[in-house]
């Protein structure tokens, strides 16, 4: 009697081998991606959008307490009442449209120095450029609060170099004064983030194809002619991104001015900017109006920023 011997199984499928493979490998992608993004994740949760929720929720409530010392106090639901209220406060509209003006005059100059300085080091015939870039770049390195405290003394006009120059053609100007305190916070400003910009800029530059210049050398398009019709339309996103960054910097504008209020410049008011005009009413025991002043400053800085991303897209498109 012959026995026989049931037949080996069949190997899987190669197909079906690297298909599991692939979702093996996709799955430890998947797991090695959010380690990396799980810290972040808690972090920007904690840090960012826990605070942004709890000033909007402050914002629709109200605190009201029962005498002037130690008296009980109750929350109640105030819907948009802390709204009007910031919109009807004088001190804060105020200090919004005092910022609205020193950026639509200070953002422009600036970049256009950024801009200027970024063509110049990328020149053909630009020399030491490692040099200049680092002293272009050498403000932003300094910080804010310093760099106010070095302006003001430099300023004060018993103090200020620039005063005697200045007399000896006629301008006889204290640039603390109330009615310079913008333009000489402008300037600090200016001062600061140049370089930050020329680097955003001149990196783009910098990586722009070598043969569009070349062609354009060419054609006999050098100089200023090759910087205005191939050089900025090529940075135009780089340009927009130093806009965006800067009208968010002005919204937040507060280092500067409170530096100067701080060292009791006749000139320079706590409530210049809108972040100073909010911090002195949280400190005056309105968290929830403050929080309104707030989300309000959030939104106005949120619609220029994308109203402007929208326009240049716009503007590309139909181009």
């Amino acid at each position: 009697m012959s026995t026989q011997t049931a037949p080996p199984p069949a190997p899987a499928p190669a197909r079906v081998v690297a298909g599991s493979s692939r979702r093996r490998h996709h799955r430890r992608t998947a797991l090695s991606a959010a380690g990396f993004l799980v810290p972040f994740g808690v972090l920007f949760t904690a840090m960012m959008l826990a605070p942004i929720g709890y000033a909007i929720y402050q914002s629709f409530y109200k605190v009201h307490r029962q005498g002037l010392f130690g008296g009980a106090q109750t929350t109640e639901f105030a819907g948009l009442d802390n709204f009007t209220a910031a919109l009807h406060d004088g001190d804060f509209t105020a200090s919004l449209g005092r910022v609205a003006l020193l950026g639509v005059v200070q953002v422009p100059v600036m970049l256009g120095l950024a801009l200027a300085l970024a063509l110049l080091l990328d020149a053909r015939s630009a020399r030491l450029r490692k040099t200049f870039r680092m002293v272009f770049f050498l403000p932003y390195a300094l910080p804010g609060a310093i760099a106010a405290v070095m302006w003001s003394f430099l300023l004060v006009k018993d103090l200020s170099p620039f005063t005697g120059p200045l007399g000896a053609i006629g301008i006889h100007t204290d640039f603390l004064s109330a009615g310079w305190i913008p333009v000489s916070i402008g300037n600090m400003i200016t001062w600061g983030w140049t370089g930050y910009n020329m680097l955003i800029i001149y990196s783009a530059l910098q990586s722009l194809p070598a043969e569009v210049i070349e062609a354009a050398a060419l054609d006999n398009c050098t100089g200023w002619r090759l910087a205005w019709h191939i050089k900025i339309p090529m940075v135009r996103s780089s340009l927009v991104l130093t806009t965006v960054f800067s009208i968010i910097g002005t919204a937040q504008l507060y280092t500067e001015p409170a530096v100067l209020a701080a060292a009791r410049i006749p000139g320079a008011s706590n409530k210049f900017s809108p972040i100073m005009n909010t911090t002195l009413t949280a400190s005056q025991a309105d968290q929830n109006l403050a929080a309104a002043e707030s989300v309000l400053l959030a939104l106005v800085t949120l619609v220029l920023s994308f109203g402007l991303l929208k326009f240049t897209q716009r503007k590309t498109a139909d181009a």
